[in-house]
């Protein structure tokens, strides 16, 4: 497990400090990890998944509006070297049928970034090589990022 502290600059833009003091952007993170494609975010209500994840997909290119999708469970944003970028919230799914009759599986498998707001709920569909993102806040309103790729 890889443990980094997520802060936001003067512009409130997100960054990451790594445990040797590096700093990173929120896509430096996910190109560590070449080979995957699908990204766990597992924090609380209001810890900054979404505010990553807009951040992260700016840095890809994307010239989408980037939101949760909570409505609309996966939002698609084109970027210019990435392909497209699948953005899940999972929030309101209430079992892992309402996950398969959209058809998640379809995105999860397509070689496609799919980066993933609440997980759990379609956590037996995800492959087996997904990186988990769980986000703590700490005491000062800092990030911690606790990463583990299985």
């Amino acid at each position: 497990m890889t443990t980094y502290t997520l802060k936001l600059d003067e512009k409130s833009t997100p960054f990451l400090i790594s445990e040797q003091g590096e700093h990173l952007s929120p896509a430096d993170l996910i190109h560590h990890y070449p080979t995957r494609r699908v990204f766990a975010f597992d924090a609380p209500m209001g810890a900054g998944k979404t505010t990553f994840i807009k951040q992260l997909c700016e840095e890809l290119g994307t010239e989408d509006v980037v939101n949760s999708p909570t409505f609309a469970i996966v939002n698609v944003y084109d970027t210019p070297n990435d392909g497209e970028v699948y953005h899940f919230d999972c929030y309101r799914l209430k079992d892992i049928r309402e996950a398969q009759d959209f058809g998640a599986e379809e995105y999860l498998y397509s070689g496609n970034l799919c980066l993933i707001e609440w997980p759990d709920i379609i956590a037996p569909l995800l492959p087996e090589d997904t990186v988990y993102i769980k986000i703590k806040v700490l005491e000062n309103g800092d990030r911690q990022l606790l990463v583990e790729d299985r």
